[in-house]
């Protein structure tokens, strides 16, 4: 699952889970080595001086903030552990400086990470063949035809030249021969261990190896009897590595995703915080403002489309096959480790296709071009909303297709201006109680006649503060004005979670992406679960985030029978009825 954002003028890839995780309200925070310095004056070489002084490793300006340092240890720790906060009181004393930040140490896991047995290793042939998500001919057991459709951007010329992708990872090995040539190096950085060398760190379990999988996915060499081929084999791929340390920190978060976006194109992010079903956690302040994070293995509103991850359990060839560690290869990658990348050269084809996408372009042509495909969903039905885009809430739009894609993008046309409306809130405390659901409406004009008015929508938003005996068995619907209904939250059976709720939690969806949000929303919100649960809403606040004018109107339409045919009929046929309702109105107040 998949979206992406902005970071500078670069696209940022994330996945549009809006997973929710956190630490229980009662655990104790764990301080890092690492340290936020602001100081009231100097350079770097000073701040590394200072560094030195107060028994730090060394110091690095960052490119946000005036006078802010990151001040790494000397070295990392083997352990998590509280730290004692005398250094960074001594630190603080110290004249030069302005502010000192602790770092709060929070989890980062590698997205599908599997315990290695058994390596594949010494691969004698090419492995193209097994990559099924690529070309799906039946093999391992696979679907013919539910794949990437990268042949027809491949046969179309695109294969991701000019464009450089970051993998945010553990580091990757760029000596591998399936990725050297492809590596690069001005663009990578290692921020885990302050250098330019963001090769990864040797365990004897070859835990390391997440990050050099995820870029032979996107940045594999074609035709070189090695391993496989990347999705766009003629795209760069830069190594920054900044998940190699017992825990994250704001600054390394941040840093990392705002790295050089003059050099690179799209970042790939493969992790999150921890996935267990049972915690709540996001971007933290420093990272907050530029990306927001992915998920493995759930279903969620905010889904835009879909990749492949595998089907091991079916068949053991059903790996995604890719480069691993000191020059070898796997049919092991799995999980949203995997899907990420993907999403990644699947943007990169369309990148070089058309250099001048924004971030909001690829999202919307991600909408349009995505494909239900045989894509199969047990438990929720594919749906149209108000505007007859099809949708899923396990899949999105449907999975991502390289070959659509590229030949829209080539014609594409840089969508509206973006604008984001508070549509309205309810601020008074309601009881849910179980065997009911609790019915909140908003009636809004989506700002309309202001300059923030929002008639065509892209991204919707439920800021909700509530609190409940169990977290775990909350459930939350909102449906818009035109009858489209989102699951924003549904039963997580791990989360026994009682005390922290969801405090202003921003549930988004984007199934009501193109609707008119004018009129009624509807919030339900209620209990699933067979042990009686009872709690309290405190918040509900809506955020729309959308165009004025119709982003399709203006794109040129080949195929008659298209996602994008039919959007531009419908905004049309609005256009024409507004217009005339208009005109209606002026005749009859000229008249009176």
């Amino acid at each position: 699952m998949l979206g992406f954002c902005r970071a500078g003028t670069a696209l940022a890839l994330i996945l549009l889970n809006a997973l929710v995780l956190i630490a229980a309200a009662d655990e104790e925070l764990i301080f890092s080595d690492h340290v936020l310095v602001q100081l009231h004056e100097g350079t770097n070489e000073d701040a590394h001086q200072l560094a030195l002084e107060h028994g730090f490793g060394s110091a690095r300006k960052l490119p946000f903030g005036e006078g802010l340092f990151h001040f790494y240890p000397r070295e990392i720790p083997k352990t998590r552990r509280k730290r004692s906060l005398q250094q960074h009181r001594h630190l603080a004393k110290d004249h030069r400086v302005k502010n000192v930040f602790p770092q709060e140490g929070f989890g980062r896991q590698k997205r599908g990470y599997r315990e290695i047995s058994n390596i594949d290793v010494n691969m004698s042939d090419p492995l193209f063949t097994k990559q099924w998500y690529l070309i799906n001919t039946g093999q391992a057991d696979g679907t013919p035809g539910l794949d990437l459709n990268v042949a027809e951007a491949w046969n179309m010329g695109f294969t991701g030249k000019g464009v450089t992708i970051a993998i945010m990872d553990d580091g990757i090995d760029y000596l591998h021969p399936d990725l050297a040539s492809n590596y690069n190096a001005e663009a990578s950085f290692d921020f885990s261990s302050n250098d330019p060398y963001p090769y990864p760190r040797y365990t004897d379990d070859w835990f390391n190896s997440h990050g050099t999988r995820c870029a032979g996915e996107v940045s594999a060499v074609s035709n070189n009897n090695i391993c496989g081929v990347g999705v766009a084999y003629n795209s760069k791929v830069a190594g920054i590595r900044m998940l190699d340390q017992p825990f994250m920190t704001d600054i390394i978060e941040a840093s990392s995703i705002s790295h050089m976006p003059q050099v690179i194109d799209i970042y790939s992010a493969s992790w999150g915080p921890t996935d267990d079903g049972k915690t709540v956690d996001g971007p933290r302040e420093l990272t907050l403002v530029i990306c927001m994070i992915n998920g493995n293995d759930e279903s969620c509103s905010s889904t835009l489309a879909s990749t492949f991850s595998n089907g091991r359990k079916r068949n053991p060839e059903a790996g995604v096959a890719t480069t691993d560690l000191y020059g070898n290869c796997t049919l092991r990658h799995s999980g949203t480790s995997a899907a990420a990348p993907e999403a990644a050269g699947v943007f990169a084809l369309a990148l070089e296709a058309n250099p001048n996408l924004t971030w909001r372009d690829l999202q919307h042509l991600t909408v349009l071009t995505s494909k239900r495909n045989k894509l199969h969903d047990e438990v929720h039905q594919w749906r149209r909303n108000g505007v007859g885009l099809e949708f899923n809430h396990l899949f999105g739009y449907g999975v991502l297709d390289a070959g659509g894609m590229v030949k829209l993008a080539r014609e594409w046309k840089t969508v509206p201006e973006r604008f984001h409306c508070v549509a309205g809130s309810v601020q008074e405390i309601h009881k849910i109680q179980s065997g009911s659901k609790l019915v909140l409406s908003v009636t809004t004009d989506a700002c309309q006649g202001k300059d923030n008015f929002v008639r065509y929508l892209e991204h919707v938003q439920a800021v909700i503060t509530v609190n409940a005996s169990r977290r775990g068995d909350l459930n939350i619907n909102m449906t818009s004005p035109m009858g489209t209904k989102s699951i924003l939250l549904s039963r997580r059976p791990r989360d026994d979670d009682s005390k922290v709720g969801f405090d202003k939690w921003p549930f988004m969806t984007t199934h009501t992406w193109g609707e008119d949000p004018r009129g009624a929303w509807l919030l339900e919100v209620g209990f699933q679960g067979e042990a009686p649960q009872s709690g309290v809403l405190k918040e509900w606040t809506l955020m729309l985030h959308g165009t004025q004018s119709a982003p399709y109107i203006d794109q040129v339409v080949r195929d008659y029978q298209s996602k994008l045919a039919m959007s531009k009929k419908e905004e049309l046929e609005e256009e024409l009825g507004e217009a005339v309702e208009r005109s209606l109105k002026s005749l009859l107040s000229k008249s009176n």
